[in-house]
């Protein structure tokens, strides 16, 4: 069997349930009152930090303001609860919830004008929500004011049609919570003029995007990338095309009024995503460039004149696509065989396959599912990656991780895989926030959390991770690398040789 990645929904985060989402009954602790600009707001207050969820920052994206660009949300009286999140937005295999243009708000308590770190969450820009990322230990051991942001999804939020404007509903939903952050973060305690923006997976390709989105100018001061393959993005005219196929799938035919016909369907019947990219198998739809949102590619503007100059910190995990092959395998509970390897890399890299072979010679005793994970990190994830830092050095300064715990806490499903899964994407996650269905962290992870959180607050709040009696994180000039581990972070050097980035920027150009 060729082993297949195609029900993987792009670059998403680990499939894992929702985890601990906080619901009235479960506080014990007295309510917090908060005023934004559009009204007042009820939260719960817990050991040095209260949480606000479910605040809408947009108007609900229904009936006509479908597909179209949020606006903001209507002023209210009185008292607005934010003690429980919102549903997710409109979903494959989830919410029919359409009006789901909120965020959550931690804030720590203590003096005000702390730095702000806003979360984008993964997901192929087809899944995900605000609520799955708790961020109780950032906000308190951070010292930081965290806002995780609910975007729309799939075809509502990516569906590019010649009726529908460009498709870039999702990202100027993005733009408009920034927004909201700039005009009511201060009444959390937050700094709007330290507004750091970070997101892993589809969440890190929307940083791309805002590092050169003429919409999002002036709107942070740095930015955090993890785990995102910028260079998977599509042009408008491209974009199109797989919107009228995508209209013609679910009834609203080319001669017809496409943009009435969609408006009147369920949102139960657009639960599915125009897919835009394919990628190492995976499918990914989101934002279109050659847009007045996205005038260009993120990958063509990244390091030019006209991108935001402010620091950004860029990373990978060692082991990333171990985690969409374990997803494959739980579906098909089949490893392929030595004498398909050569079919896996060719399904991938096409016409190059023959060179990655060389590069990645399956050797006797081999796991091809290892050798084949390793060949597609390099190629689609570290060294692209690699590749950002360098051109953003160019104007900005930029630190650079590779989250390496050999093994990191992992969801409870994936662990019934028979290969090793390691620093899978994603993974690094729950060193930062709490997130259900999987493992608690051993004492040296503990460890290594507790450095990261440290290096991430300095990040957000001077712009760059220097943290007193921790080991130094230098800056990319050559190719220095922060290894996160367990034992310790360390400066790598040999990030580029480890990876094979020569080769793999032979390949690329």
């Amino acid at each position: 069997m060729l082993l297949a990645v195609t029900g993987c929904v792009g670059v998403a985060s680990t499939p894992a349930p929702d985890g601990p989402i906080m619901t009235p009954a479960a506080w014990s602790e007295p309510l917090a009152l908060r005023q934004t600009a559009a009204g007042a707001v009820r939260g719960v207050s817990g050991a040095g930090y209260s949480v606000y969820q479910g605040i809408p920052y947009a108007a609900p994206p229904v009936g006509p303001l479908r597909w179209k660009h949020a606006i903001p949300a209507a002023p209210w009286t009185g008292l607005r609860d934010a003690t429980a999140p919102s549903p997710r937005c409109v979903q494959e295999g989830g919410s029919d919830a359409e009006d789901c243009l909120t965020l959550n708000v931690w804030a720590p308590v203590g003096a005000p004008a702390k730095p702000v770190l806003v979360w984008f969450h993964g997901g192929g820009f087809a899944s995900g929500s605000a609520s799955l990322y708790q961020a109780r230990r950032l906000a308190v051991d951070g010292d930081l004011v965290v806002v995780t942001v609910n975007y729309r999804l799939g075809a509502l939020g990516f569906l590019a049609h010649p009726q529908l404007e460009d498709g870039n509903f999702g990202f100027t939903d993005q733009q408009l919570a920034l927004r909201w952050v700039r005009d009511s973060i201060a009444a959390f305690g937050g700094d709007p003029n330290r507004v750091t923006i970070a997101g892993e997976s589809a969440g890190a390709m929307a940083v791309c995007d805002h590092l050169s989105a003429p919409g999002s100018a002036g709107l942070f001061h740095a930015a955090i990338l993890a785990s995102g393959p910028c260079q998977n993005q599509v042009d408008l005219e491209s974009a199109r095309a797989v919107g009228r196929e995508y209209a013609r799938s679910v009834g609203c035919p080319d001669g017809s009024d496409v943009a009435r016909c969609l408006r009147a369907l369920p949102a139960a019947e657009l639960r599915g995503s125009p897919w835009y990219v394919r990628y190492a198998h995976n499918r990914v739809t989101g934002p279109v460039y050659g847009t007045p949102e996205l005038p260009a590619a993120a990958m063509s503007r990244l390091g030019e004149p006209g991108t935001a100059r402010v620091p950004v910190m860029i990373g990978t995990t060692a082991d990333e696509f171990t985690l969409f092959t374990a997803i494959t395998y739980l579906r098909t509970h089949e490893l392929p065989s030595a004498a398909e390897y050569p079919g896996l890399l060719r399904s991938v890299f096409g016409d190059d396959a023959a060179a990655v072979a060389d590069r990645y010679p399956l050797h006797p005793g081999d796991e091809v599912i290892g050798r084949f994970a390793e060949a597609v990190t390099d190629g689609v994830f570290s060294c692209p990656t690699a590749r950002m830092a360098s051109l953003l050095s160019r104007r900005v300064p930029v630190y650079a991780y590779e989250f390496d715990d050999p093994d990191p806490p992992t969801p409870v499903s994936l662990q019934r895989v028979p290969f090793r899964v390691g620093a899978a994407h994603s993974l690094e996650l729950r060193s930062l926030f709490e997130i259900g269905g999987a493992p608690d962290l051993t004492a040296s992870q503990v460890r290594l959390s507790e450095q990261m959180i440290r290096y991430w607050s300095a990040f957000a709040s001077y712009g760059a991770p220097a943290v007193p009696g921790a080991p130094d994180w230098p800056r990319w000039r050559t190719g220095e690398v922060l290894s996160l581990r367990p034992d310790g972070p360390r400066t790598m050097t040999t990030f580029a040789t480890a990876h094979h980035c020569e080769f793999w920027n032979s390949l690329a150009r």
